[in-house]
């Protein structure tokens, strides 16, 4: 078993065909992926092609991602939005998947922000997926028009009260808006489903730092992403870690090649930090860069 199971590479942060990315992933070691919907949609040889390449890499899919705008519709829009989950659901099972994604609203049609009509949303997402053994992390992000912070999440989250319905924390997002780490003291560790790690290049993106995404430890926030590793740990989180970074930079190079940086950043993680044989983030090993 390698010493980084616990990390799967996001689909998103390699260039290629989607076999050339699931190559590149297995040959730098990881035994699991987070896959993007549209990388079996789109795929040029076709969606089964695509779900056979997946399940013949040998790579476990730890998440599927992302339904979008469900909670708080009304009317045909809601309607809509069930057939999108359903024909999602399946999807993820396709592939041998037992966790969707479901990231916050950003749609700005959606009424008001009644966070109990959210919940009944998300329990009857979640009754969908019961039949095939799918289970929903709910994640909120930045754009969301009523849920933009992971708190107001899992507020949700538990007013759903549904076994198979928990949190996604997207911890890069988190620490750039300046989330206190105590909130995670909140949550129950066994509802929170998944952990998306990223860094950032600048803490308070503006005019002269554009908000690029990177891989943990390659950023600013590599401390603060340590001490909340470290703070799940100690919650007896047990759930899978995604390095879900996204930027154009690592679209423009060979996927063997950003597969390999993100591969030093769960060995950071697992070894470093985890596994506390470093006082503190080894930055300097991380970033390929030997200490003078």
């Amino acid at each position: 078993m390698n010493h980084f199971d616990d990390f799967a590479l996001d689909s998103a942060a390699l260039a290629g065909p989607l076999q050339a990315r699931l190559r590149a992933m297995r040959e730098a070691g990881f035994t699991q992926l987070t896959l993007q919907a549209r990388d079996l949609a789109g795929d040029a040889a076709g969606f089964e092609a695509a779900v056979e390449a997946v399940r013949a890499s040998g790579l476990r899919v730890s998440a599927f991602q992302a339904l979008r705008d469900f909670e708080g519709l009304q009317g045909p829009l809601h309607d809509y939005k069930v057939d999108i989950a359903k024909s999602m659901l399946e999807s993820c099972r396709a592939v041998g998947c037992r966790l969707l994604v479901a990231t916050s609203s950003t749609a700005a049609a959606q009424p008001g922000g009644d966070l109990d009509a959210m919940a009944r949303d998300l329990r009857k997402l979640a009754m969908l997926a019961v039949p095939l053994g799918v289970r929903i992390a709910y994640k909120a992000v930045a754009a969301g028009h009523h849920v933009n912070d992971f708190a107001i999440a899992w507020d949700v989250v538990s007013r759903a009260d549904c076994p198979n319905l928990g949190l996604g924390l997207d911890a890069g997002h988190a620490l750039a808006e300046g989330t206190s780490l105590e909130t995670l003291d909140e949550i129950d560790p066994e509802k929170l489903f998944l952990v998306q790690l990223s860094d950032m290049l600048c803490e308070a993106p503006g005019a002269d730092c554009e908000p690029l995404s990177v891989f943990p430890g390659e950023g600013v926030l590599a401390a603060r992403l340590a001490e909340l590793t470290l703070r799940l740990d100690r919650m007896s989180y047990r759930g899978d870690y995604g390095l879900n970074v996204c930027n154009e930079d690592n679209l423009q190079l060979p996927p063997a090649v950003v597969a390999q940086r993100a591969r030093r950043a769960a060995e950071w993680l697992s070894e470093d930090v985890l596994r506390r044989s470093a006082p503190l983030p080894n930055l300097m090993k991380l970033r390929g860069v030997a200490p003078g």
